[in-house]
């Protein structure tokens, strides 16, 4: 098929604005149902009595009911459609996590953690499929960039948000701010998961804001690129090593994000400031700098065809920003300075490792594929809050946690230079 690169360009242009802002707005809307709990930390502990160990533990007990489900998820995605199963997933979402306002204690937090986690399963591996429906892996490390790009955006203005929140609505209606910031960030997601069914496309041939000829070309790249994989097959996901490789690098990587993520008000906090949304816009500071970041190195990726390396040295780069960040941990201006180099480190990667499945996977051992992965990956976000917790027992230095957890995300960076082969990246567009 002759292709006409300014038809081409014109195409993906089209995708590009109906698809990015919109997936972009709902992954947002997803990381911040998921991580407010770090921010409501501050106050419901004290509240319901429970201590940083029972908040470490319902945290990331998330992650189990997210492990349980999200390969069966994302095949019922392929199933059904992305358009109806994508509505599903948010508006569940939305309502358990409104209904966080109602735990009562120790337990009835472990509970809805663990069913938050059911319910989101699916999604973010859901969406990383999606987009191999639309993009060939030569254009996707940037687009995944501007959708997880959603996670530091959600910090940017989440976190502000959740301390005027629960600054401003303290105590209304004899509410706590905590139980306010859980009401009021979960409705979101249930009017856009509403908004989801009306207008998204399950597939490109559903897209009626295409052009004939502009489906044809679409269908035709994504095609011809699948016709040089050779797992396609629900058993050849579970049967594929380099899966099981990615699944343990992903592990590590998850620990350091949620490690980060839940942890960083109550750090920011340790350093002195006060007022809740004081402790969110400086909480902002490192997300801010990772949107910037993320944009530039993937684009990079992108233009010379390179994924392994790109991955090992922005993770061992982040690593080193959070040792920084606890050797300098009484000076908070260069505190957060590396702590911003840290983050930038941690999701800053991510679309730098979500096009590797979709080079050696396609079809229906795509969506599981990419499902193992994000599921046993995720794993780690259980193990990254508790990663402080469990340092404590070892040492009372409290930056060793972060020493910690940049081991793991070396780890992690050895794995991929060790394990993944320099081939296993796209080509370069010619």
């Amino acid at each position: 098929m002759n292709i006409d690169p300014g038809t081409e360009a014109k195409a993906y242009s089209k995708v590009d604005w109906r698809l990015i802002p919109f997936l972009f707005l709902c992954y947002i809307l997803a990381y911040l149902d998921r991580v407010n709990v770090g921010f409501a930390k501050l106050q419901m502990l004290k509240d319901l009595s429970l201590s940083d160990a029972a908040f470490a533990t319902g945290a990331g007990i998330f992650f189990i009911g997210y492990f349980f489900f999200e390969v069966p998820s994302n095949v019922l995605l392929k199933k059904f459609g992305a358009r109806m199963w994508i509505a599903r997933i948010m508006i569940t979402w939305g309502v358990i996590s409104s209904a966080m306002m109602f735990v009562t204690d120790e337990w009835t937090f472990y509970g809805m953690r663990f069913i938050l986690g059911l319910a989101e399963a699916g999604f973010f591996p859901g969406i990383i499929y999606y987009l191999t429906l639309w993009y060939p892996s030569r254009l996707r490390s940037t687009r995944l960039a501007l959708f997880v790009s959603g996670i530091a955006v959600a910090g940017v203005i989440g976190n502000p948000i959740s301390g005027w929140i629960m600054d401003t609505f303290s105590g209304s209606l004899g509410i706590a701010g905590w139980q306010w910031l859980f009401l009021i960030e979960g409705i979101p997601s249930v009017i856009v998961g509403v908004w989801v069914i009306s207008y998204l496309d399950s597939n490109i041939g559903e897209a009626k804001w295409l052009a004939e000829d502009e489906k044809a070309l679409l269908i035709h790249n994504v095609e011809s690129e699948d016709k040089h994989k050779t797992e396609h097959k629900l058993s050849d996901a579970f049967k594929s090593g380099k899966v099981y490789v990615l699944c343990a690098i992903y592990f590590t990587l998850m620990i350091g994000l949620y490690g980060i993520a839940f942890w960083l008000p109550t750090i920011v906090k340790a350093f002195g400031v006060k007022g809740y949304l004081s402790v969110g816009l400086i909480s902002a500071i490192p997300y801010g700098v990772c949107v910037v970041g993320m944009m530039l190195i993937s684009r990079h990726s992108d233009r010379t065809g390179e994924r392994r390396m790109h991955y090992v040295v922005n993770v061992c780069c982040g690593a080193l920003g959070l040792v920084l960040s606890g050797i300098f941990a009484d000076i908070p201006v260069l505190a957060i300075l590396f702590l911003s180099i840290g983050t930038l480190g941690v999701i800053g990667s991510m679309p730098l490792f979500w096009p590797m499945p979709s080079t050696f996977l396609t079809g229906t051992a795509a969506a599981a594929g990419i499902g193992i992965v994000n599921s046993v990956g995720n794993l780690g976000g259980y193990v990254g809050p508790n990663v402080p917790i469990w340092i404590k027992q070892y040492s009372q230095n409290p930056s060793a946690a972060l020493y910690a957890i940049a081991a793991i995300l070396v780890l992690g960076a050895l794995l991929t230079y060790a394990f993944i082969p320099k081939g296993l990246h796209h080509a370069k567009p010619q």
